[in-house]
């Protein structure tokens, strides 16, 4: 999946008025792994010691980064997002 396929893809989801953060989030690993075969990409990883992440990336069993997922118009820089970014 392209960069602009995944664009597609999430402006014709987002149109339809239904969708939320977890419905993009099948395409949004697909990009992932596009742009980063090497990299395992876990929707949904078991907790730790911040919290639940939405996905989990990792490259010869070791974690190299954490995603947290918001919804399209999210304000990510409200005070209710504060706390879990702060993490």
């Amino acid at each position: 999946m392209t960069l602009q396929q995944h664009i597609t893809k999430i402006g014709t989801l987002y149109k339809t008025g239904n969708a939320r953060d977890h419905s993009y989030r099948v395409d949004l690993q697909n990009l992932i792994i596009a742009i980063l075969p090497a990299v395992l990409v876990t929707n949904e990883p078991a907790r730790v010691k911040c919290g639940v992440p939405d996905y989990l990336l990792t490259r010869k069993d070791l974690p190299i980064c954490y995603i947290e997922d918001k919804d399209i118009g999210v304000d990510l820089a409200s005070k209710i997002l504060k706390e879990q970014f702060d993490k």
